[in-house]
Parts: structure tokens; C-alpha cells; sequence
């Protein structure tokens, strides 16, 4: 009889744990849906985060690395997903990393992330990433390569958006992939391809007048060379 109790006991105590966790899964799910709908980005953090304590998933901790990426939040991004390379990660999974691991300056981390995703699905955004960063590295031949696979491969609708000034900007992304063509060559040889660097930064100005850095870095070039073709001037 003893035995039979506490049977019954451990059953109603499954069943009220099992109702309990359906009742906070169907809570937290409206919640979601209530602050999605209201644009409220904390709010869907924190009710992601409660569904994945409840019911855990790999898709919805992808997902929310994803919003706190989108909102610059980069280490509580890989503090969610963490930073190893693993085949079976999703491609939102592998890009967050990425994103992440550039945002944090670790160029080094972040390239092996970019290039699993050019082996997933190479295009010129990619491309352009991995140029980026293999010229941070000081790796130009690799740069120069990535950067040529995308001038390739480029379409006229791309574009890509910069913040360096305090009015973030948009230009084609043939312009942006032509503007890091001039670094990577200029820095492959900095003597002899100093006209060629500035005539890149010229062309990449011609697709897009509003493009700052491309003007900022084609400024310095001409005062390098203008410095260094002045005639010293003659001592008594």
C-alpha cells in the first residue's frame, strides 16, 4: 500500500512538473510573439532565452546569437554559441561567429569562420570579408586573390554599408571590393604600386562620390607621393 502512495505521488508530481513546463513554453511563446510584434528586441531576447532554459535548442540559441549580433552585442553572442569550428554548425551559427570575432578584433579567429562560409556558398560579401581580414594579417596574396574572386563575381545591386564616420554610409560593393584592391596592392609594394593604388581609390570614388574612406586613403596616397617627389631645396 506504502508503495502504491508514493507511485501515485511520483506520477502527479510528473504530471504537474509536465503541465507546469507546457504552461511556460505556451506563456513565454505569446510573450515572443507579443514583443516581436512590438519591436521590442529585449524583450524577444528574454523570452528566447527562457524557451531555450525550458526546451532547449540548438536553433534557438543560433537565433538568439543572431539577435544579440544584430544589436552589436558580439561577446554575449559567442558567450551563447561559444567560438569553436564545428562541421555541423548552422550557417547562422558559423556567420555570428564570424561577425563576432571581427567586431572583437580577433581577425585571426574570425578568418577561419569567413572562409568556412566561402566553402558553404562563395560570393563577393564573403570575399570581400576574408580580403579584409588576410590584409589585417598582412597576408596579400591570399587578399588579393579574394578580392579578385569578387570583383569577378560582383553584381550591381550589391552594396555594402560603413561606419568609420559619424553618418554611416552605403556604396556598391564593386566599389568597396575595388577600394580594398588599392590597400592590398599599395601594401604589397608600397613604392611601386603607389600610382596604381591611387588610380584603384580613383575608380572606386567614380562609382560612389560619397565614399569616405576611399577619398580619406586616396588623400594620403597623393600627399605620400607629392612628399616624395618634392625637389629639396638647394643649400648655400
Amino acid at each position: 500500500m506504502k508503495k502504491l502512495i508514493l507511485l501515485l505521488a511520483v506520477v502527479t508530481t510528473f504530471n504537474v512538473t509536465a503541465q507546469t513546463k507546457s504552461e511556460l513554453l505556451k506563456h513565454f511563446e505569446a510573450y515572443h510573439k507579443e514583443m516581436k510584434g512590438q519591436g521590442d528586441v529585449q524583450g524577444v531576447i528574454n523570452a528566447m532565452t527562457h524557451l531555450n532554459v525550458i526546451q532547449p535548442s540548438q536553433q534557438r540559441s543560433d537565433t538568439l546569437a543572431y539577435i544579440y549580433v544584430t544589436e552589436g552585442r558580439n561577446l554575449e553572442a559567442l558567450n551563447t554559441i561559444g567560438i569553436d569550428l564545428n562541421a555541423t554548425d548552422s550557417d547562422i551559427n558559423t556567420e555570428v561567429k564570424a561577425i563576432s570575432l571581427k567586431a572583437l578584433n580577433q581577425p585571426e579567429r574570425a578568418v577561419v569562420f569567413y572562409e568556412e562560409l566561402f566553402k558553404r556558398n562563395a560570393n563577393s560579401y564573403v570575399a570581400y570579408e576574408i580580403a579584409d581580414l588576410k590584409t589585417q594579417l598582412q597576408d596579400f596574396a591570399s587578399a588579393k586573390a579574394k578580392v579578385d574572386y569578387g570583383l569577378t563575381n560582383v553584381k550591381p545591386e550589391m552594396k555594402r554599408s560603413f561606419y568609420e564616420s559619424q553618418r554611416p554610409y552605403e556604396v556598391s560593393l564593386k566599389g568597396a571590393l575595388t577600394y580594398m584592391k588599392a590597400l592590398v596592392v599599395f601594401n604589397m609594394n608600397q613604392t611601386d604600386n603607389l600610382d596604381q593604388a591611387i588610380t584603384l581609390l580613383g575608380e572606386a570614388l567614380v562609382m560612389d562620390a560619397n565614399f569616405n574612406l576611399a577619398k580619406i586613403s586616396k588623400d594620403a596616397l597623393e600627399a605620400r607621393k607629392a612628399k616624395g617627389t618634392t625637389t629639396p631645396e638647394k643649400k648655400n
